[in-house]
C-alpha cells in the first residue's frame, strides 16, 4: 500500500505541475534543482481531496480536534485536511517576525492537533507552528506535509508524517553548483523573481 501511495501522490502533484526543474532560491535561503509548488495542485479542489485522503491511510488513528497550517502555504492543505479527518480548522500568521494566532482563533488546553506544511525542506515554520500550538496549550500528536523535500532528514518533536518523500539536494548558496555554471536563478512562490 505505501508504494501505491507514494506513486498516486507523485502522479497527482506532477499532473498539476506543482513539481518544478531549474535553479532556484528556496524559502530557507537555500539553493536546488528542483521546487515543489503546491499551489499549483491547490487549484484543484478534487486533487487536493485525494491527496489529503491518501494522507489519512498513513496517520495511525488519532483523536484530533484541529488541524493548524501556517499561511500561506499551509492554509489550503489544512483546511481540506480537517474536512477529510472532521476536525476543526485554523491558521498561524507571521506578525513581527513570529507566527502567532490572530482572527480570535484559539486552542482549549489538551486539545489534539496536528501542524501541517504544503512542503517541508527545512522544517522551520512546522516547527514554529507546532511550538505555538504547544505554548497554547495543544497536544501536537502529528506533523504532515504533502512533501517532504529533505529526504527524511527533518527531525520534529512530535510524529512526522509526509504523504511524499523526496531525496532533493540543496545547497548553501556559497556552494551551489548552478550558481558556479552562471544559471540564472529564480525565486518561486508568491513572487516568481528572476535574481
Amino acid at each position: 500500500m505505501p508504494n501505491e501511495i507514494y506513486d498516486e501522490a507523485a502522479s497527482i502533484l506532477e499532473s498539476a505541475n506543482a513539481i518544478l526543474t531549474g535553479h532556484f532560491k528556496l524559502t530557507s535561503g537555500l539553493h536546488s534543482d528542483r521546487y515543489i509548488q503546491c499551489a499549483q495542485v491547490f487549484q484543484y479542489p478534487e486533487k487536493v481531496e485525494r491527496l489529503c485522503k491518501l494522507l489519512v491511510q498513513k496517520l495511525p488513528t488519532l483523536n484530533v480536534q484541529t488541524v493548524i497550517g501556517p499561511a500561506v502555504g499551509g492554509i489550503i492543505f489544512a483546511y481540506e485536511l480537517s474536512r477529510t479527518l472532521g476536525a476543526r480548522n485554523i491558521y498561524a500568521e507571521r506578525a513581527d517576525e513570529k507566527m502567532t494566532f490572530r482572527r480570535n482563533f484559539a486552542i482549549n488546553p489538551g486539545e489534539n492537533v496536528i501542524v501541517v506544511e504544503d512542503v517541508v525542506t527545512t522544517g522551520g515554520s512546522a516547527k514554529e507552528v507546532a511550538e505555538l500550538a504547544k505554548a497554547n496549550g495543544a497536544n501536537v500528536v502529528s506533523i504532515c506535509s504533502l512533501v517532504d523535500r529533505s529526504g527524511g532528514k527533518v527531525k520534529f518533536d512530535s510524529p512526522f508524517v509526509p504523504l511524499l518523500r523526496l531525496d532533493v539536494v540543496a545547497y548553501q548558496p556559497e556552494e551551489c553548483p548552478l550558481c558556479k555554471a552562471g544559471q540564472p536563478i529564480t525565486q518561486p512562490g508568491s513572487r516568481h523573481l528572476k535574481l
